[in-house]
């Protein structure tokens, strides 16, 4: 039957609008269940405690991707810096490995066979024969290319290249919000078949009283639905790492850096920390577990914790991520009994959190006279008043990372004693 043109138009619309409302519907269909956890070994020294860690923590995860090299330009030449991956360590671990390949700002021109193109792509298949090397087979080669959004589409050009040159192994993307918005993302994405949206960052402050965050929850959970639209799997990078930002007297700022002050800082600078925040992005963690986007496969935490980190998470704090709880605050004091009439004061932080609040920490006693005594370290002793002494925070007290005990100080009596210690937050 031949419908009049009108209503034919009229029907094709409505036809057209309802099966859009199907796909957006389909795309946005939601899951329950554990999140595949995943994590980054960033570091271009494999030292003792990076060994370490790989070696306590990695079976607690679905795989381990580990930077294997970077690219910066010089004269749009491209300079390679390969980390020291210890892959004997890596083998011995039985865990899945990702590769990632670190590609600095590049502005273009984008071909599938110039110089430029054919270098990276030697390199991609080099990093995955020298993994297949010794012994260890990646389950993925990661590209982290930053990219203006204005360049997908060349980009896009590069990671067809690559996947040709490294086959079977599969190429995956890291994604930055922004990129969501483009159409040349969405044909990247397609073409990548899955990618990693990395949904923290630190935008260049203003000045000291900017507020400034690593990854905002809301705007974190809009790009993860808004990625889910575009159909293709992916997973979301969430920050376990922190910053210390340097502004001069002025209240302006000049730098920053992922492992405390630096030397060369003027002493009269401003600093300001800014970490991610474990309890808040736990609330991501529980959601997402009781309810997540069909196309979401899991999250990558970057970074791996390691013993010598400033301002990374610890591994309690990393560990409750994993189980889906929020981390909670656990302290506790200890007395040690060095000799008689010489007490050791300590505190212990039994609990998945850092603790950052001014701590106090009463000591009393009796049947005894306090000879001499001291804080150590963060902490000082006042003016004690027997039978008590006081031992609190200096300013410059940071923190006490998740798990760690730190000596208080210690008192000395003129006869053995039990001290007994009353812990206070300022």
């Amino acid at each position: 039957m031949n419908l009049p043109a009108n209503i034919s138009n009229t029907h094709s619309k409505r036809t057209s609008r309802l099966l859009t409302l199907l796909i957006v519907s389909f795309l946005q269909v939601w899951v329950a269940g554990a999140l595949t956890n995943e994590v980054y070994v960033w570091q271009r020294a494999w030292t003792g405690p990076v060994r370490e860690a790989v070696t306590t923590h990695a079976t607690n995860f679905a795989s381990l991707v580990v930077l294997a090299a970077e690219v910066t330009w010089r004269d749009k030449k491209p300079e390679v810096m390969h980390a020291a991956v210890d892959y004997p360590t890596l083998a011995k671990t039985r865990t899945p490995i990702g590769m990632a390949l670190r590609i600095g700002p590049y502005s273009g021109p984008f071909t599938n066979n110039d110089v430029t193109i054919t270098a990276l792509a030697e390199l991609a298949a080099s990093l995955v024969a020298e993994a297949r090397a010794h012994q260890v087979e990646p389950r993925e080669l990661q590209i982290d290319f930053d990219c203006a959004a204005a360049k997908l589409d060349g980009y896009r050009i590069w990671v067809q290249t690559i996947q040709r040159k490294v086959f079977p192994v599969p190429v995956t993307i890291t994604a930055l919000p922004n990129w969501l918005n483009t159409v040349a993302f969405s044909a990247l994405a397609h073409t990548a078949s899955n990618y990693v949206l990395q949904v923290h960052s630190l935008s260049r402050p203003k000045d000291l009283n900017t507020p400034f965050t690593l990854c905002d929850l809301h705007a974190a959970q809009q790009a993860v639905e808004q990625a889910n639209r575009i159909g293709v799997p992916f997973r979301v990078a969430l920050p376990t790492y922190g910053y210390v930002l340097a502004f001069d007297r002025h209240g302006k700022f000049f730098d920053l850096s992922a492992e405390g002050p630096r030397k060369n800082w003027p002493t009269d600078a401003q600093l300001r920390e800014v970490r991610s925040d474990p309890v808040e992005l736990s609330a991501l963690i529980q959601a997402w577990t009781t309810n997540r986007p069909a196309n979401m496969r899991g999250v990558i935490w970057y970074r791996l914790p390691v013993a010598v980190d400033n301002l990374n998470w610890r591994w309690p704090t990393l560990g409750a991520m994993l189980a889906a709880r929020v981390p909670r605050e656990s302290l506790r004091t200890s007395v040690r009994r060095v000799e008689p009439g010489l007490v050791e004061i300590s505190l212990v932080n039994q609990g998945d959190l850092d603790i950052s609040s001014r701590l106090a920490l009463e000591v009393h006693w009796s049947d005894a006279r306090l000879v001499a005594g001291d804080g150590l370290r963060d902490f000082e002793l006042a003016a004690p008043t027997a039978p008590a002494a006081r031992f609190t925070t200096k300013p410059e007290f940071r923190r006490l990372p998740a798990g760690e005990e730190r000596v208080v100080g210690w008192l000395r009596f003129d006869k053995d004693c039990e001290a007994q210690v009353e812990l206070k937050k300022n």
